[in-house]
């Protein structure tokens, strides 16, 4: 099932990235194993799946490591929100940060950087909706702290991510997300997942995160 769930959409992106002109090459297919038992993820693994995410890095440290483990070449995005006091266990375990949303935890996160000698890529997450229960920096906020964690803290920031609102026109989001990149000439975006990937590969995606469409309903935690 999962071998076929990611050829259908390997093929979805394709044709959307025909449609804007782009090569699907461009396009990191980021599957979702949150909450997901380790034998589906060993299954995406071996119908050829290599970046993956996570948003807890208590789960992740508990199933994550074994994996990497074992099978060479794999990527593990942290997406969800970051606590300072989990900053070095992000560092220490993710391949790429997708959720720098404050000036707290991109501080905490520089210092583990420099501490443990790596340098992990990170994305800037905004708030495009303005949503008071959304993790994000406001849009208004976004250049100085870009400018911020790039010049001042020294992070490598290359994207921004976001996640619309569950109600909005995605498209409007994904635009806003893209031409504020290219503005702070930032080569990434991180959008679009089940509902909506499509359109954010139209809009510019680089990095989109689908978990149900690959792995079916989330487990219960």
């Amino acid at each position: 099932m999962i071998e076929t769930n990611l050829q259908e959409i390997r093929s979805r992106i394709a044709a959307a990235a025909r449609r804007a002109g782009r090569s699907p090459e461009d396009i990191t297919l980021i599957a979702v194993s949150k909450f997901q038992d380790v034998l589906l993820v060993e299954e995406a693994i071996a119908a050829g799946q290599r970046d993956f995410g996570e948003n807890r890095v208590q789960e992740a440290q508990g199933k994550w490591p074994p994996l990497l483990e074992r099978h060479a070449g794999l990527t593990l995005h942290c997406l969800g929100a970051l606590q300072s006091n989990k900053a070095a266990d992000a560092v220490a375990l993710f391949h790429t940060i997708h959720s720098v949303d404050r000036p707290k935890i991109a501080a905490a996160l520089a210092r583990e950087m420099t501490a443990q000698g790596l340098r992990r890529p990170c994305f800037i997450q905004v708030n495009t909706g303005e949503e008071p229960q959304k993790a994000g920096i406001p849009p208004r906020d976004a250049p100085a702290f870009i400018r911020h964690c790039r010049e001042e803290l020294g992070l490598p920031v290359e994207g921004l991510m976001c996640v619309p609102p569950v109600d909005a026109n995605a498209a409007l989001h994904f635009a806003f997300l893209a031409d504020l990149a290219r503005t702070q000439g930032l080569p990434h975006l991180s959008m679009g997942m089940t509902a909506d990937f499509e359109t954010a590969v139209e809009m510019g995606a680089t990095h989109i995160r689908i978990g149900t469409a690959i792995f079916g309903a989330r487990r219960a935690p």
